[in-house]
């Protein structure tokens, strides 16, 4: 197509008529890119958790994560990205529906966001930010929630939690916003929400069958977990340095240190872990490395690398702990950790944010504690703390409203595995149905059952 017939697309477009310079088509080449990126961190998260569940369970976990993609898409361009990025309606709180089903979201740039590239092309860079948060969550609850309760829930949770919380902190007129809180890409905003909002989801829905305190579930599947930690790494260089929304100097910062942070909590968990248990652990490597992009997140586009490289010790330092403290010192059956993870790691990044901020990386930024600014620290601690209680009172009061839905599958469906008992499918066959024997499974003391594929509840 000639450049003049583009030109006339664009000015014919749904949002009116605009100079088609306007656009930074090397910009708008880097946030496409960097939201492919980001889209494919959330089936991601389904490999890097379902290699941590048990076998019988990899399916659903999988599946989750794919249906929340294609839930919140939807829901993000009905009314979720107006509620977020719309004009304010409520004194900071929430965005009206002027942007409902995209109305207005047009081709032409929208300066208060993006300057350089389509209003639509910011849109759904955020999609995927909205689409990825309330897919952490489900690591808190997995092996035995109900999969029509899991929909609702988090259609309600997107909507009543990641919206409101990233119109305070990335709408021009969000209170937080207008407070200094600094988060380039997510830290309070993606990963301490969906932290918080698991420690209640853990709380409320329950242990599973059998869970022991200071007893961790065995892996099924350490490459498949393996596998998620490296498509979530490769994944977040479009997270953060795509929070630039331009194919700048600042991009290519984000992007250094996000690699230098991970680097540095992967090998910060992999010692700790060998001196723990005597042997570097895989998994601890490969769950360290996700510690410290979540930690790095928040800081991305206003440190340095040395500073990054101290985010991603102290963030993989706090995250080992605060897992230690779960298991060992609590009696919450967060199963996969995602509060030690993404809450107390994205707290802590931050916080941190606040220490080793500088405005001669990003002008449109702060100085931190260390750069001559405590007031940024305080900053910081309000952002995180306001968010964190919002996302656990919210998702707590949720759960428990959704309780007449049922909010756990029965204890025969979570003994035999949700792959079978909810979805008809397997994980892994390593042999053909009809010669496989079927599978017993014990539901308390003294009881047994032999489960059919066949037997109808």
């Amino acid at each position: 197509m000639a450049a003049g017939a583009g030109a006339k697309l664009l000015a014919g477009g749904s949002a009116g008529a605009f100079k088609a310079d306007a656009i930074n088509t090397g910009d708008t080449a880097w946030v496409l890119a960097s939201s492919a990126l980001v889209m494919l961190m959330t089936p991601a998260v389904g490999f890097f958790y379902g290699g941590m569940v048990r076998s019988k369970n990899v399916v659903s976990v999988i599946k989750q994560s794919l249906v929340i993609l294609a839930l919140v898409s939807l829901q993000w361009v009905l009314f979720g990205y107006s509620l977020a990025f719309g004009k304010d309606i409520g004194g900071g709180l929430l965005g009206g529906l002027g942007f409902f089903g995209l109305n207005g979201v047009g081709y032409a740039p929208n300066p208060d966001y993006a300057p350089t590239i389509p209003h639509l092309a910011y849109m759904i860079f955020q999609a995927m930010f909205a689409i990825i948060t309330p897919a952490l969550i489900i690591g808190a609850f997995v092996e035995r929630i109900r999969f029509r309760t899991l929909v609702v829930f988090v259609l309600l949770w997107a909507t009543l939690v990641y919206d409101p919380i990233a119109h305070w902190v990335w709408n021009p007129d969000g209170w937080l916003h207008k407070l200094g809180a600094l988060d380039f890409a997510g830290g309070t905003v993606v990963h301490a929400s969906s932290g918080f909002a698991a420690l209640a989801a853990a709380i409320v829905v329950g242990k599973r069958l059998g869970f022991k305190r200071g007893e961790a579930t065995e892996a099924n599947n350490v490459p498949f977990t393996i596998l998620g930690a490296a498509l979530l790494w490769f994944g977040w260089f479009g997270f953060n340095a795509g929070s630039a929304l331009a194919a700048s100097p600042l991009a290519v910062s984000a992007f250094v240190v996000t690699n230098t942070a991970a680097a540095a909590a992967a090998l910060t968990w992999m010692a700790l872990s060998w001196v723990q248990n005597g042997r570097p652990s895989a998994l601890a490597t490969a769950t360290g490395a996700v510690c410290g992009l979540v930690a790095i997140t928040p800081a991305s586009g206003f440190v340095g690398p040395l500073s990054s490289i101290a985010i991603g010790v102290i963030g993989g330092l706090v995250t080992y702990l605060m897992l230690l403290f779960r298991t060992k010192g609590t009696q919450i059956d967060d199963t996969l950790d995602v509060w030690a993870a993404h809450g107390m790691g994205g707290v802590t990044g931050a916080i941190l944010t606040g220490v080793f901020a500088e405005k001669v990386i990003n002008s449109a930024g702060a100085n931190g504690l260390l750069f001559g600014n405590p007031g940024q620290l305080l900053t910081q601690i309000i952002a995180v703390v306001v968010t964190a209680a919002y996302s656990f009172v919210v998702t707590f009061l949720l759960l428990k409203l959704l309780s007449f839905m049922s909010l756990r599958v029965t204890d025969r469906e979570e003994a035999v595995g949700l792959d079978i008992a909810a979805h008809g499918e397997e994980g892994y066959r390593i042999v053909p149905r009809e010669e496989m024997p079927e599978p017993e499974v014990q539901l308390q003391e003294g009881e047994t059952i032999v489960y059919s594929s066949a037997q109808e509840d």
